[in-house]
């Protein structure tokens, strides 16, 4: 099998698999593979928001700690393969490939989703690489996500939690809790992020109880308000600046520095400088992701209110600092599109409504149209979009934004990287 035949393989299952009620589908797929997650140790992380950097955070401090780490995302930013990852090298062609013709001559003919087919590449990976410790996010939800066929692992983590696929999880930010609180485990334990409001706090606190998990109170970190872009804390006396930029990173660092600290309880050698260190290098594509230059770009691909929120608070700074915003934006349909642009549009100078970048993507008229009432915006193609949002900044110092689904961040960031 070639790398081809393996993509065409994995494409042959849609994005979301037949139904589920319960997680026996890919337990079925484990099984049929030799169970490769009951060989290996998991830090395991959900939420609606903040779990990529989370993820990027903990990796990154136990991979300059020494350890062979793999790392899993969702969903992939600029090809299939930066999804599965060992010390931030993704999967090669080749292995990738291998692999894949492995898992197809276990599967049954059951209608697998393509994200439970990558999971179990991934786990076969890590195993015949000898990972020390796999850094573990979610796809969706948690209780019935497919990663939590998992063993209990070294330690959950619960990002912040928010309105986002409402029509699988509820339609409460409590009733969404539910099912991202579904991956503590017992006799393991559990950090939950201070950005929550206090309903999904003491949820997560009682499921603990219940099932019998650890809740690892917080480091604490102390707000430092002058850092601009950047949300500076203090941390046992020391000035920390995380290399992303956005207000949420302060939480973000926060919860990864508890479990780090937990980590090192459980025999982890993570020093306090490596802890330093993964705060103020690590960064991650696509999300409030800073690219200077003349102009500079933002590109994120916070999709959801509470996220694209985030992004709305740094553009505001922005525009007190008499820096113009020039917004490329495009939004799915599954999303509240509507509320997302407003945030948007509300800051932007100018708003450029784009889509043709996905399937379910909204009509850039639609956008354009709830954009109007707030600032000058017209639809563009995404190539003509960037150039014209590139050239307004550079001719009126300001920002180029472009921001929406991850589907389109993803495009913007091939077009500026190539560029």
């Amino acid at each position: 099998m070639d790398i081809n035949e393996a993509m065409s393989f994995i494409n042959s299952y849609t994005k979301s698999g037949g139904r589920i009620t319960d997680l026996s589908r890919a337990q079925e797929l484990a099984d049929s593979i030799g169970n490769p997650e009951k060989r290996l140790k998991f830090v395991h992380i959900a939420g609606t928001n903040g779990k990529g950097s989370t993820l990027e955070y903990i990796s990154n401090a136990l991979i300059m700690s020494g350890y062979r780490v793999g790392q899993f995302t969702s969903p992939f930013i600029l090809r299939y393969n930066d999804r599965i990852r060992i010390n931030g090298e993704e999967i090669s062609d080749e292995v990738l490939a291998d692999i894949a013709e492995q898992v197809r001559a276990c599967v049954s003919d059951r209608p697998y989703s393509q994200f439970e087919i990558t999971m179990a590449i991934a786990f076969l990976w890590f195993e015949r690489e000898n990972c020390d410790i796999v850094v573990l996010e979610t796809g969706i939800g948690g209780l019935l996500d497919c990663t939590n066929i998992i063993p209990p692992p070294l330690l959950s983590v619960i990002t912040s939690v928010s309105l986002d696929h409402t029509a699988l999880l509820g339609n409460t930010v409590e009733e969404i809790a539910v099912h991202k609180a579904g991956i503590i485990k017992a006799g393991s334990a559990v950090v939950l992020a201070d950005d929550n409001p206090d309903s999904v706090k003491a949820l997560v606190k009682e499921t603990a109880e219940r099932v019998g998990a650890e809740l690892v109170p917080l480091e604490p970190c102390k707000p430092h308000t002058d850092g601009g872009l950047y949300a500076q804390f203090i941390y046992r006396g020391i000035k920390l600046t995380p290399a992303m930029i956005g207000l949420h990173q302060k939480y973000n660092a926060q919860t990864a520095i508890t479990a780090c600290l937990y980590l090192r309880g459980k025999g982890y050698a993570i020093s306090d400088g490596n802890i330093i260190r993964m705060v103020e290098t690590t960064q991650v594509r696509a999300r409030v992701q800073y690219i200077g230059g003349e102009p500079p770009f933002i590109v994120d691909g916070g999709h959801n209110p509470s996220g694209v929120n985030m992004l709305s608070l740094m553009l505001m700074y922005l525009s007190t600092r008499n820096k113009r915003i020039y917004a490329v934006m495009g939004m799915v349909d599954s999303k509240d599109y509507a509320e997302c642009v407003k945030m948007i549009a509300r800051q932007a100078d100018k708003f450029f409504a784009v889509d043709g970048f996905s399937g379910n993507a909204v009509s850039a008229d639609i956008l354009q149209d709830i954009a109007s009432f707030y600032t000058e915006a017209e639809t563009s193609s995404l190539v003509s979009a960037i150039e014209s949002a590139k050239a307004l900044a550079l001719e009126n110092d300001g920002i180029a934004v472009v921001c929406g689904s991850l589907y389109l961040a993803s495009e913007a960031l091939k077009l500026i990287e190539k560029n």
